[in-house]
């Protein structure tokens, strides 16, 4: 065989398993996995911290036109009244998984007369995710999860969700663009003795570092849950420029 047709083949080959999400390539790789988590590398920037008093979310919504209304932009999930959740990647895919998990959270609420615990509302998720990287016709949910919460024994508690159903337990975690950059930051930065408070202006400064002079106060959500009453809540951006002027 020719050096041509032999170069052709392999191309094609290649393409074979690049657009099959059930094969796996010779070197035993998914590439389609692996593009989904290239997906989530372009999204837009979100970080959450696990205080010692309760999560703080906080996330860029990237306004791409002076034209769209910024509150439109729905960045931060409220799952249920003590577990939020932030995305990064193709937020359509996480507003799917968040209607799924929001309506599990009812169902054991009704059914138990409790709380559901974090834990299973990430499992879900991910028990979701993994489906979808070996069914044939699908693909694999381009988004990654910050989901965090205080549990009903005031036990708070932060894990970051991958395209391809693992979960991870962590103490601060950073997706999206800014992973990069803004990870070392965190680990420099934060302390588990950090406050609410204290993790809120943390996070609010290390996103206005990166995004440099692009950061205003529209383009920025955040919200946390508090140990004492274990609510999820989203702040205005009059509080956002009252805790950075603390």
């Amino acid at each position: 065989m020719n050096p041509t047709a032999n170069n052709n083949k392999q191309m094609i080959d290649k393409m074979g398993y690049d657009r099959s999400i059930t094969m796996f390539s010779p070197d035993g790789r998914l590439l389609q996995v692996e593009y989904a988590k290239k997906t989530v590398k372009q999204g837009s920037t979100a970080l959450a911290l696990a205080c010692k008093d309760g999560v703080v979310f906080v996330t860029d919504k990237r306004i791409t036109s002076k034209l769209i209304v910024p509150e439109a932009i729905e960045k931060l999930f409220r799952i249920d009244e003590h577990i939020g959740a932030t995305a990064a990647g193709i937020i359509s895919d996480a507003r799917v998984l968040v209607d799924r998990v929001q309506l599990k959270a009812q169902q054991h609420y009704v059914t138990y007369d409790s709380k559901i615990d974090i834990l299973a509302i990430v499992k879900e998720v991910c028990d979701l995710m993994q489906i979808c990287t070996q069914s044939a016709g699908l693909r694999p949910f381009g988004v990654s999860l910050l989901v965090g919460g205080v549990e009903e024994d005031g036990t708070i508690k932060l894990y970051l969700t991958e395209p391809y159903g693992l979960y991870f337990q962590y103490r601060a975690a950073v997706i999206g663009e800014g992973e990069e950059e803004i990870e070392p930051m965190l680990q420099k930065r934060y302390r588990p003795t950090l406050t609410v408070d204290e993790g809120l202006r943390l996070g609010l400064e290390i996103m206005r570092e990166y995004l440099k002079t692009e950061f205003n106060f529209e383009r920025v959500d955040a919200a946390v849950i508090r140990q004492e009453n274990k609510r999820f809540t989203q702040l205005s951006n009059d509080e956002l420029k009252k805790i950075m002027k603390l």
